[in-house]
This record gives structure tokens, C-alpha cells and sequence, in this order.
């Protein structure tokens, strides 16, 4: 009988920053980016992570190993996001990932970052949601999720928005996710759709990419 092969997931890139935007804005992560995206988002800017083949195949091994280091670095939380990661199984991952501790001890937390178009795997502390009008989330995702974000280029991204708040707060755990939206990158007219909407709607925040305005990895 041939051996198991050595668990591995396509990886576009690791690495140790600040988290760029949503609720843990401004806070020490190690990012996991995988490989694979058929959402198909007109504004995405990490489009070279669509094309699976494209990038390696790294054993888990290696990808808990960096993730160790920049825990011991600082890192306050480990981040999955992709391409988009539910694409692929998350439990070997996130098996592998829960036995990583920061120096006090403390197991660190592991957030997924996803448009939720297939079913929810892995087991995670925080789930960043991100829904898109022409590929709307799964309910699971819905209900599952912690932080709620939608980026704005116009009306119509605001009317998801409501609806998608509505569904996930039916769905829910008794406190809903928190709520955020992100105007589309140099879209002057999304920005100031979202500073107004937030400024009506004092249940939703404005979130930002900080990342891109500090010139962050």
C-alpha cells in the first residue's frame, strides 16, 4: 500500500503585517494566501491568485512551521484568506494550525477571511465575510460569520448590503456580525456612498484599507 501523501494546499504567499481592514484593522497577523478563485470580482487586486496551477503546492508542515516563527515574532492571530480559501478543506490546516501557541501560552486565534461561496470547513475563531452581489453567500456562512464587510461602488451595493445584514441577523447567533462597508479602491463615488450610509446607519462602521494607505504588504 502506498503512504499517504504528505498533506500540502496551493500558496500564493505567507506572510508576517498588519492587518489592513474590518474589525482587527491595525493588529499583528501571520496571512496564509491560497491558491484558487473562480468569484470572479472585477475589483480584485489579488487576481494573480485566481489561476490555481500557478502556484506551489506547500506541505502543511513548512506553513505551521512559518506561522510558529511569526507567532514567536509577535503575531497576534494566523489569517486564511485567498484567492478564496473555502475553495478547499480547511480541517487538515486548521488541525494543524489550532496547536500553535503565542509566547504566554496562549493558543492564537485563526480568522478566515471568505465570500462564503462553498461550504464553511476548518474550525475558526473569526470569519471576515465578504459577500458578493453576483455570488451570494451560502447561508451557513451567513450564520456563521463574526464580521459582516460589503465593498461599495454604488447603489445597488448598498441595497445588498441591507439585504445581506437582514439575512445573516435572521440567521445568526443571538449578537449578530459586526457590520462594515468598504468603498472599492479609488471609487470616489463608493466612498462617499459608504461615509453616508454609515453616518445614517450607526449600526454599520466604516472600514478602510490601511494597508494600502501605510503601503503594507
Amino acid at each position: 500500500m502506498c503512504p499517504d501523501p504528505v498533506p500540502s494546499l496551493p500558496v500564493v504567499e505567507t506572510f508576517h503585517s498588519l492587518q489592513g481592514e474590518g474589525v482587527h484593522a491595525g493588529r499583528s497577523a501571520f496571512f496564509i494566501r491560497l491558491a484558487g478563485c473562480q468569484v470572479g470580482c472585477s475589483w480584485c487586486d489579488t487576481k494573480h491568485s485566481w489561476p490555481l496551477a500557478a502556484h506551489p503546492q506547500r506541505p502543511l508542515a513548512e506553513l505551521v512551521a512559518e506561522a510558529q516563527a511569526a507567532a514567536a515574532a509577535g503575531a497576534a492571530f494566523l489569517v486564511i484568506t485567498g484567492g478564496e480559501p473555502l475553495h478547499h478543506q480547511l480541517d487538515p490546516i486548521c488541525n494543524a494550525l489550532r496547536q500553535l501557541s503565542a509566547p504566554g501560552g496562549k493558543a492564537l486565534p485563526l480568522h478566515l477571511e471568505t465570500s462564503g461561496v462553498d461550504p464553511l470547513s476548518g474550525h475558526f475563531d473569526w470569519i471576515a465575510l465578504s459577500p458578493k452581489r453576483h455570488r451570494p453567500p451560502r447561508p451557513e456562512l451567513l450564520a456563521a460569520c463574526h464580521e459582516l464587510k460589503l465593498v461599495v461602488h454604488c447603489g445597488d451595493d448598498l441595497s445588498f448590503a441591507a439585504a445581506m445584514a437582514a439575512a445573516a441577523a435572521r440567521r445568526g447567533r443571538d449578537q449578530g456580525p459586526v457590520l462594515l462597508l468598504q468603498p472599492g479602491a479609488d471609487c470616489a463615488a463608493g466612498q462617499q456612498l459608504a461615509i453616508d450610509y454609515v453616518k445614517a446607519n450607526p449600526n454599520w462602521r466604516l472600514s478602510l484599507q490601511s494597508h494600502k494607505l501605510l503601503g503594507l504588504r
